[in-house]
């Protein structure tokens, strides 16, 4: 089992790439419409591509417990935490339209695509990371339907279509490429390209998250909200981890997925949160403040929580 030095030195890249990005905004090398162009281009392109890459061929993903187990586990806990957050924001004192619905969407969303990303393709390879996609589509349906129905900007219909999205529309792809074992017959060029398209998804993702952050950094007072980002952490990094991983300990389920639960309890809240709270209603200063919090918190516990939760679980 890697140690927690181990596991630190592990995540410290990734990080590093945030920290990359931050430095590159506040320097203007990256800004205006060069921003929105990146991000499109990781999502709409190099991402799907990544998916593509983990899926197509992965053993694991024949089985059908990893086909059809990981999306009901993804939207259950993420449902369960995003109205537990609901309540944490209602005990600490916040109200509509002073955080309080941000709160419980930023809160009960983990990151659940480039941070886990590289730490499970570095631990465990490529058949896992497959299988965190296919967990990803529960989480994206849970945020689209519970989340947006707590920040109250869509109806649950509206919610859905989000879901046909490139990301979502390649994974169904790749997974009917797999099961049928007709990726005998894609050509080797196209593989090749696909590749080197994928390996730039996460480290070009990474330093667009330290942009998107970084253009909050102008007045880093208004980021230190204590009651805020004390409670936020301590549900997300303290609470939650411990239910992810009883149902990672107790569930019937493959190796594969227990390893993804593993590293989901360990993550601070998913950056996206920011986006939601922008566009649908929500206080964007709110979910900054949640995310950057317990991401810098996370620095010191997602180790922790790795190792305490391949000990308790029992997986490798």
């Amino acid at each position: 089992m890697p140690t927690y030095w181990q596991l630190l030195l592990l995540i410290l890249p990734v990080f590093a790439l945030i920290a990359v990005g931050a430095a590159i905004r506040r320097a203007h090398w990256i800004e205006g419409e060069a921003e929105t162009s990146l991000i499109r281009l990781v999502v709409n392109l190099c991402f799907p591509c990544l998916v593509f890459e983990s899926v197509v061929g992965n053993a694991a993903l024949r089985n059908p417990a990893n086909v059809l187990l990981p999306p009901l586990v993804g939207f259950a806990l993420t449902a369960v935490t995003l109205k537990l957050s609901m309540y944490g924001a209602r005990a600490v004192g916040l109200t509509v339209g002073h955080g309080q619905r941000t709160f419980a969407v930023t809160t009960g969303v983990a990151n659940y695509g480039y941070l886990p990303l590289p730490i499970m393709a570095a631990i465990w390879g490529r058949e896992s990371q497959g299988v965190l996609l296919v967990h990803n589509v529960g989480v994206e349906a849970a945020v689209w339907t519970v989340g947006v129905l707590i920040l109250n900007g869509l109806s649950v219909r509206e919610g859905w279509r989000k879901l046909l999205n490139p990301v979502v529309i390649t994974l169904v792809g790749a997974m009917l490429v797999n099961l049928s074992g007709a990726v005998r017959f894609v050509p080797e060029i196209v593989m090749n390209t696909v590749h080197a398209l994928a390996i730039c998804a996460i480290p070009i993702g990474l330093v667009m998250i330290g942009v998107s952050l970084a253009n909050y950094l102008g007045d880093v007072r208004a980021l230190i909200s204590p009651k805020v980002v004390a409670s936020a952490s301590l549900l997300r990094l303290a609470i939650f981890p411990v239910l992810i991983l009883g149902v990672a300990k107790w569930l019937p389920c493959p190796i594969e997925l227990k390893r993804v639960l593993v590293i989901q309890a360990a993550m601070p809240t998913g950056v996206f949160t920011i986006v939601l709270a922008r566009h649908y209603g929500g206080q964007p200063l709110t979910a900054v403040q949640i995310v950057m919090g317990t991401t810098l918190f996370g620095l010191a516990t997602i180790p922790l929580w790795i190792r305490l939760g391949l000990a308790w679980v029992g997986v490798q």
